[in-house]
Formats: structure tokens, C-alpha cells, sequence
């Protein structure tokens, strides 16, 4: 990491004490996995999903062996609607109720628009955009009967600023944004709050094996602060948009970012 400064690790304060929280694409050291530690840091209990189940077992072992009783797991792909729906059924039967989902299962990839194929659009979507739809659809389902509740989504910079290569996750990613603000409208008279962030960059090891040294190091430069954010630093916002700390904010998008205006 480059400079002047490190970002310092806040400890937790019990933001999110007693609530139960959904966290989608959590294994590993990205976003996802960086929000639900925090999340268990803040006293929430937390059932984590991610589509690569053996990653998901290593990872939840993990955080339960720290967060003794607050963690369960189970592998969901976001493209299966039985998936899903199986996903948010046992939150709620695992700890009672639901009041947080954060939706931060996505794909990317780079590819000229001219050569891209159906498959490799279709698939980013499918993902990204189809599947923030449907956890955002079953979470609604169970937040609206239950008297109220908060969704986060993860969005990305790239769905407003253009990115060469990026024609199919930029254009998923506004398209999040977009679901944010319709659905926040429509959620808001079931005590509901919908909003999203929107990080510009986040390093972490899946990053590196897909993205080429060459453009993080231009990405890179593109930041005030001189370095990349670490995961935990956009989970921090995620648990301000969860908390009670953001009690009149909803169908805003919030970007995690140090890029130059």
C-alpha cells in the first residue's frame, strides 16, 4: 500500500447489536467477508452466503470459531431463485428474524464491447444485477411482514464513470443503482431502507488474479489518498447505512472513494 498515512482499524461500538443480518458472496477477503466480521464485530448475528461452497465452509468456521453462537452459514447462487429463497427462509428460522441484508454478490470480467458475447453479458447480469433483484425480492418479502429493516447493495463507480472493457458490469452496476432508488420508494412504507455504496477500489486477492498489474496501477494513481481502500474500510460504511446512524437516509448511493473529481 502506498501513502502518507495507513487507515486505522476502529474496534466496534455495538452498532448493530441483536440484529440479524443476511451477507451475500461472503467468503474470503473481500468486501463481502470484510462486512460480515464487521458486522459480528458490532454485535450482529450473521448468516453468510457465497456460491463456492468450500471457500463459504472455511471462512464460516473461521468467524465462528471468534463469534462463537453468531455465525451460520450456507452456500447460495444468487442465479437460483430456490437458492434464494432457501437462503433468507433460514435466516429466519436459524435466528428468529431478519433485519439486514446486504446484497454484494457480483461478477465482473474484462471485455472489449465488439467481441463480448451473449454468454459473457448474460452472465455478468445474471449475477450482478438478476440476483441483487432477487435477494433484494426475497428479503422484501420477509422485512415487510416483519415491520421494517435495511438492505445495502453493493454498487461500483464504474456505473457512473466509463471504463474501457467494462461495458457489461458498468452497465449492471447503474442498473443496481437504479433498483436502489425504485426500491427504496416501494419499501419505505414497510419501515424498509434501501440503499447502496458504490466503492471504487477495493484491493483484495481475487482482484489481483483477474486484473492486470498494469491497470491497478493506474486505478491506483487515480485515488487522492495515493493507495486502494482496504475491504474493511467499505464495510465500515456498510455498517453506517445498517445502523440506526443513517435513520433518514434510503434509495441513496454512497461512494466509497478517494478518485480525483
Amino acid at each position: 500500500m502506498t501513502g502518507v498515512e495507513s487507515p486505522v482499524y476502529e474496534p466496534g461500538h455495538g452498532l448493530l447489536k441483536g440484529r440479524t443480518a443476511v451477507i451475500t458472496a461472503a467468503a474470503g477477503a473481500g468486501i463481502g467477508g470484510a462486512t460480515a466480521r464487521r458486522f459480528l464485530e458490532e454485535g450482529a448475528r450473521v448468516l453468510i452466503s457465497d456460491a463456492h461452497a468450500r471457500r463459504l465452509k472455511e471462512y464460516g468456521a473461521e468467524l465462528a470459531g471468534e463469534f462463537q453462537g453468531a455465525v451460520t452459514f450456507m452456500p447460495c447462487d444468487v442465479t437460483d431463485e430456490a437458492q434464494v429463497r432457501a437462503l433468507f427462509d433460514a435466516a429466519v428460522r436459524e435466528h428468529g428474524r431478519l433485519d439486514i441484508v446486504v446484497n454484494n454478490a457480483g461478477l465482473g470480467g474484462t471485455s472489449a464491447l465488439v467481441d463480448m458475447t451473449d454468454d459473457q453479458w448474460t452472465r455478468v447480469l445474471d449475477v450482478t444485477l438478476n440476483g441483487t433483484f432477487r435477494c433484494t425480492r426475497a428479503a422484501l418479502r420477509h422485512l415487510r411482514d416483519s415491520g421494517g429493516g435495511v438492505i445495502v447493495n453493493n454498487a461500483s463507480v464504474v456505473g457512473w464513470r466509463a471504463q474501457a472493457g467494462q461495458a457489461h458490469y458498468a452497465a449492471a452496476k447503474a442498473a443496481v443503482m437504479a433498483l436502489t432508488r425504485c426500491a427504496a420508494l416501494e419499501a419505505a412504507e414497510y419501515g424498509v431502507r434501501v440503499n447502496a455504496v458504490s466503492p471504487s477500489l477495493a484491493m483484495h486477492p481475487h482482484l489481483v488474479k483477474v486484473t492486470s498489474a498494469e491497470l491497478l496501477e493506474e486505478l491506483t494513481a487515480r485515488e487522492a489518498f495515493g493507495r486502494y481502500a482496504e475491504p474493511w474500510e467499505v464495510a465500515n460504511v456498510i455498517v453506517f447505512l445498517a445502523s440506526g446512524y443513517s435513520s433518514y437516509m434510503t434509495g441513496e448511493v454512497v461512494a466509497v472513494s478517494s478518485q480525483h473529481a
